[in-house]
C-alpha cells in the first residue's frame, strides 16, 4: 500500500474513477445498451483496474526490494510487471 499522503490520494483518485466506470457499466446493462458499447466499458474498466494494480505493484517492490545498488534490476522488473498487466 502506498505510504505517502500523495501516493495514497492518487490511488484513491484511481480507486474513484473505477468505481465511475462501474456504475457507468451497470447503467448501460441496466438501460440495455448495445453489445459493443458495454465490451468498450468492460474494456476501459479492465485498463483501469490493470492500471491500479501495476500502480500499487510499483509502490511495493520500490518500498519492500529495492536497495539503492541494485536499482536497474529493480526497473528490468517493473517493466516486466508493468507489461504482463497491460
Amino acid at each position: 500500500m502506498p505510504n505517502s499522503l500523495e501516493d495514497k490520494k492518487r490511488v484513491l483518485a484511481r480507486v474513484r474513477r473505477i468505481k465511475g466506470q462501474c456504475e457507468a457499466l451497470e447503467r448501460g446493462l441496466e438501460s440495455g445498451a448495445t453489445c459493443a458499447s458495454i465490451l468498450q466499458q468492460i474494456a476501459a474498466t479492465r485498463g483501469a483496474i490493470n492500471g491500479l494494480m501495476a500502480e500499487v505493484l510499483e509502490t511495493h517492490i520500490r518500498e519492500e526490494f529495492s536497495p539503492p545498488e541494485d536499482g536497474e534490476k529493480i526497473k528490468e522488473l517493473l517493466v516486466l510487471v508493468r507489461s504482463y498487466l497491460k
